[in-house]
């Protein structure tokens, strides 16, 4: 075609969704999970048009997928589909003729009106003599096909008789099962990466092991660090929280040149132990483990506990450098070097950052890329396979495209989480090159409708390629709506991540409601990225000092009603819902399984500070119900149940609960 222009079908397919990047990205999803493909089909004239969604899987078998019009004037079809395995498929649209419901459309209007009856009967005839022939070729029986096409035949009945068993149920539900398709017009394969259901659905737990165990000794001061033996004896307790991911922070040797002391000082005093971001010492870089915190042998042992305790283990990848890592010396050309001879240090300005030196993927891009992969295939030696990344977008992309891809070629169950606090195209980019899932704005997203609107977006389109984690708190983000909210703030942003998306995480001491902040920042006083926290846990259990000031029972409560409703374990499915509170957030989401609806309704007050009355209205067709329905709204936090229809009273906030999660049990 002139121009490269890619030519049209015979019966036109346009505006296939999903589509990354125009089809340059794959679209992703997790296995079972169902997303829905939508195009654009129409065709010249009057004559039936028809739409399949055709999913072929990585050995070649091909899934057909019936399409429906969603809109007749505008030509929209969609489909609902879902893959049943991990690994590359494609998916294509198909336009076809419809040539049986072209001639059921016309036969209806004239034999109805005694108009040409015999000469559409005998279009009839010729027509499902093809249908019969098209399903045989399938072996499929076809006797209600071809008993159909004999009794058009038969003059001797009236044509409204012959039409009626041409039409008969049998014969529709064989239409719509194997039809008869002609001027198949099908859209270029676009590509679609199915992951194993961790890739999208996981509670995260983040945790510095070396403040599990660490002990102040009480005459002198001095600081001595857990181990990675001592971290391991936090994992039942996580586990009984039922987290299904540990994340630890870097675990590697850390420099003493330009180490920051407590709550950022530039200066640090005897016994600090600096940030586990500037990352090397002479004990060695990123492939090597801080002496304080033991042995690769020490290091197994904690990853065995974990899979003991049905967790996995997530380690973080800071790609930087302290001044004395061995790269400086082995590797110089992975840094930057300024005019005056010296190696440029991390700046976010004003923020500067003396201790670290950021890494230059453009002086030798071939060793840079090597010797990262190097450091990462120790890791996966030693069992790990969920990464999760500090600041990739201070990284080239076509880097972070390529590590991912070259992992996954023997690695495919790896997957890698994106702390990219950036702009939003570079965040979507990231999404695009591999990233599993990526941190989100949610932190600073408070207002009802902020989170409507976030939650749309999260949930639309950008679905198809990123897959949103939400953490309310983090080492580096202590927002205004934590450090005032109090326990009503922190027991309803767990709730809303936890309900919302399918993936969220926690930092240790959520539980506690750690919410004093550094003067002027907005993140916690005694930041433990520069020293260490021993949180006295037993202090919390049963019958101890500080026995029921603790939210680990209700963090527990948070993530079994995860486990036990699979609609939470989507993202797509999120639907919102209205109330008449500018302060009460309404949203549901439904999935099937089995032949079993499982529908959750969450209402949020995000008011922290206030109780509040309103009403909700539901879009109870949204949840899979009549409008008229009644339910049983089963609130799974307290365990109370009510009766409820379309209009509903509620109140929430900080006197009662601040937030519902409802089991809807349909009468």
């Amino acid at each position: 075609m002139p121009g490269g222009a890619v030519p049209f079908g015979r019966i036109p397919v346009m505006g296939v969704r999903p589509l990354v990047d125009c089809g340059a990205r794959p679209a992703k999803s997790v296995v079972g999970e169902e997303f829905v493909v939508r195009a654009k089909v129409f065709r010249e004239g009057h004559d039936a048009v028809n739409a399949t969604t055709v999913l072929t899987a990585p050995d070649g078998t091909e899934h057909y997928f019936g399409m429906h019009c969603d809109n007749v004037g505008l030509s929209e079809w969609s489909a609902t589909v879902s893959a049943g395995s991990e690994g590359w498929w494609t998916y294509r649209v198909e336009g076809w003729s419809d040539p049986y419901a072209t001639w059921v459309h016309d036969a209806e209007i004239k034999i109805g009106a005694g108009i040409d009856e015999e000469l559409m009967c005998a279009e009839g005839v010729k027509v499902l003599d093809r249908f019969a022939s098209s399903v045989r070729g399938l072996d499929i029986d076809a006797s209600a096909i071809e008993h159909a096409a004999d009794a058009l035949r038969d003059t001797s009945r009236p044509a409204a008789d012959r039409l009626a068993l041409a039409t008969s149920a049998d014969v529709r539900g064989l239409h719509s099962l194997v039809p008869l398709r002609e001027f198949v017009s099908p859209t270029p394969r676009y590509s679609l990466l199915v992951e194993r259901e961790r890739a999208l659905y996981g509670a995260w737990y983040e945790m510095f092991p070396r403040s599990e165990g660490a002990w102040r000794d009480p005459e002198t001061g001095a600081w001595t660090s857990g181990t990675l033996r001592t971290a391991a004896r936090r994992l039942p307790g996580i586990a009984d929280m039922l987290f299904d991911v540990v994340y630890l922070t870097p675990i590697h040797p850390i420099g003493t040149t330009a180490r920051k002391g407590r709550n950022n000082t530039l200066v640090a005093q005897p016994g600090d132990p600096g940030s586990p971001y500037a990352i090397g010492s002479p004990d060695g870089g990123h492939d090597a483990i801080h002496p304080d915190l033991g042995t690769f042998e020490d290091f197994d042992y904690f990853v065995a506990t974990a899979r003991h305790n049905g967790l996995e283990v997530a380690l973080d990848i800071a790609l930087q450098a302290s001044p004395d890592h061995p790269w400086v010396k082995t590797h110089p050309e992975l840094f930057t070097t300024r005019a005056d001879g010296s190696i440029a240090y991390a700046e976010n300005p004003p923020k500067k950052y003396q201790d670290i030196y950021p890494l230059n993927f453009d002086n030798d891009p071939a060793g840079a890329y090597a010797e990262v992969r190097r450091v990462i295939q120790v890791w996966l030696d030693h069992g790990v396979r969920i990464f999760r990344v500090d600041n990739p977008h201070t990284k080239p992309v076509a880097f972070w495209q390529w590590l991912i891809a070259d992992v996954a070629k023997d690695y495919p169950e790896v997957i890698w989480l994106s702390e990219a606090f950036t702009k939003p195209a570079m965040m979507h980019a990231l999404a695009m090159a591999g990233f599993q899932q990526s941190y989100t704005y949610y932190a600073w997203r408070n207002a009802k409708w902020e989170l409507e609107e976030y939650g749309r977006e999260l949930a639309g389109d950008a679905a198809a390629y990123m897959r949103p984690s939400f953490w309310p708190t983090t080492h580096d983000i202590l927002t205004p709506y934590m450090q005032f909210g109090g326990p009503t703030a922190w027991k309803l942003r767990a709730a809303l991540a936890a309900t919302m998306v399918p993936t969220y995480g926690i930092y240790a001491g959520y539980e506690l409601m750690e919410d004093v902040a550094r003067p002027g920042a907005e993140e916690q006083a005694d930041n433990e990225k520069y020293e260490y926290k021993d949180r006295q846990w037993y202090l919390y259990e049963p019958g101890r000092a500080r026995s029921g000031q603790s939210l680990a029972g209700y963090l527990r409560r948070i993530n079994e009603i995860r486990r036990e409703h699979p609609a939470l374990h989507w993202l797509r499915n999120l639907v919102f819902h209205h109330a008449d509170d500018e302060n009460i957030l309404v949203f549901s989401k439904t999935r099937v399984v089995d032949g079993a609806r499982d529908t959750i309704l969450v209402v949020a007050n995000v008011d922290p500070h206030s109780t509040r009355e309103t009403f909700v209205r539901l879009d109870l067709e949204a949840m899979g119900m009549a409008t008229w329905s009644a339910f049983t709204a089963h609130e799974l936090i307290t365990d109370q149940s009510w009766e409820w229809r379309a209009d509903n009273f509620v109140r929430l906030g900080p006197d009662a609960e601040p937030i519902h999660i409802i089991h809807v049990r349909s009468h």
